[in-house]
């Protein structure tokens, strides 16, 4: 059972899992600070201008020390924060702590809990009335919108960080059912190219290699989806020296895969071969009954996609028929039947849901700066337009993400040319010829 501090006396109000660890938490939040520099402009500013005064935010976010330099640049300029978690087991209870006892954001957040109190943080951070929606997977979004429709009149606006989340979004406001604006800064360049890319291609290795120690090199290994997060995740386990297959149901991404050097197979095909295989697809049972009977002993099922729904565990908890242990911190041994008469081992990484951050501590702060600079601007960027837009899904603004990179560039201290006055008037004009 968590810390509830919402009864002491003058306490910032949360629930979390141990106030001991605050400490180490304020101190690995400030080392994420040190690699984010393009946040810690925007909040500086923020701190100047309070753009965000009069707002409440509730932000269902993973906590994590990234997430907690983004939420401490939100409470800086002004705005009211309430936090909570994506994921049940995204969560760094150290980060938690320092969050409600350092920073005085109130966070409703403990690893490992359960679906009752995973909905009842979400319905905590809701209590608090926001004007703004932070989300990363829409289940704060959906909540609000099927749990709580009289509320949804009160806010303005929300962004969404991921695209699974854009998914759900986008289904919304086809059936009419979005209530308020949101900025899908998932699909901002300075987000999707990197973050999904870079990031999760390098975390999602490290939540497999500090959970299995297992080698890359040589290793069989297989991506299913070819979107920006698979892109990232077969390019480095291809730079480790794994031997790459994709699954693919779209035939542009797969033809894409095919001319980046990879082999291209269906699920059924790849399973029969793989000893490693990573979902990142945003789908449902991605690996299924089907695939799991005639999977290699000893196959590593792995899942970077947002929800615990890619692999199908229960068919492969019916298969296993109670015959299922833990044989390490975050690793499950399935005993299935291997088609001879015998069992085989089928191993399925923390609980099936996010490895990077159930096995190991999220994507890299460096990476994670350009995405929380994107929320915290789309944020200020819907308080500039309240009122002036639609109940839908918006790209987050081109000018935001050029100067997002911009700021980036300048962190690396990387310098480009400009265009000359000749070359703009080139550029801008259709009577120029040959």
């Amino acid at each position: 059972m968590g810390e509830d501090t919402t009864t002491a006396q003058g306490a910032t109000p949360g629930d979390f899992a141990d106030a001991s660890r605050a400490e180490l938490g304020r101190q690995r939040i400030a080392w994420a600070n040190s690699h984010m520099p393009v946040l810690e402009a925007i909040r500086r500013r923020f701190e100047r201008e309070k753009p965000l005064a009069d707002t409440t935010i509730a932000a269902c976010l993973h906590i994590t020390t990234e997430t907690a330099n983004l939420l401490r640049t939100l409470k800086a300029g002004g705005a009211n924060v309430v936090a909570c978690a994506s994921n049940p087991l995204s969560t760094q209870d150290d980060v938690a702590a320092s969050l409600v006892l350092d920073e005085e954001i109130a966070t409703y957040a403990v690893r490992g809990e359960d679906s009752g109190r995973y909905y009842a943080h979400i319905d905590a951070a809701l209590d608090a009335h926001p004007t703004i929606t932070m989300d990363d997977g829409c289940d704060l979004v959906s909540r609000l919108h099927q749990a709580r429709p009289g509320q949804v009149g009160e806010v303005a606006a929300g962004t969404e960080e991921t695209t699974t989340g854009v998914i759900r979004l986008r289904a919304m406001e086809r059936d009419k059912a979005l209530g308020y604006p949101i900025i899908a800064v998932n699909d901002a360049d300075t987000k999707h190219m990197f973050d999904n890319r870079y990031g999760t291609g390098q975390s999602t290795f490290d939540g497999i290699i500090r959970s299995t120690n297992v080698l890359l090199a040589g290793a069989r290994l297989v991506v299913a989806g070819y979107g920006y997060c698979g892109k990232g995740v077969a390019s480095r386990a291809k730079g480790m020296g794994a031997i790459v297959t994709v699954t693919e149901v779209n035939p542009l991404r797969a033809l894409e895969a095919v001319m980046d050097g990879f082999r291209v197979a269906p699920m059924e095909e790849a399973a029969a071969d793989g000893e490693i295989f990573i979902t990142v697809t945003g789908d449902r049972d991605v690996l299924r009954a089907e695939h799991f009977a005639v999977m290699p002993d000893g196959a590593i099922l792995a899942n970077s996609g947002h929800f615990d729904v890619e692999i199908d565990l229960e068919a492969l908890a019916k298969l296993a028929d109670g015959r299922h242990r833990e044989v390490r911190p975050n690793v499950e041994e399935f005993a299935v039947p291997d088609g001879r008469g015998g069992l085989k081992r089928i191993l399925v990484l923390a609980e099936g849901r996010l490895v990077n951050l159930g096995g190991a501590e999220g994507h890299p702060a460096a990476v994670m700066d350009m995405s929380f600079a994107n929320q915290s601007l789309a944020v200020e960027w819907v308080l500039e337009h309240r009122g002036e837009l639609e109940a839908r899904v918006y790209d987050v603004p081109i000018e935001i993400d050029q100067e997002i990179a911009r700021l980036k560039l300048d962190s690396l201290r990387v310098r480009i040319d400009e265009l000359t006055e000749a070359q703009r008037l080139y550029l801008s004009s259709w009577t120029s010829g040959t």
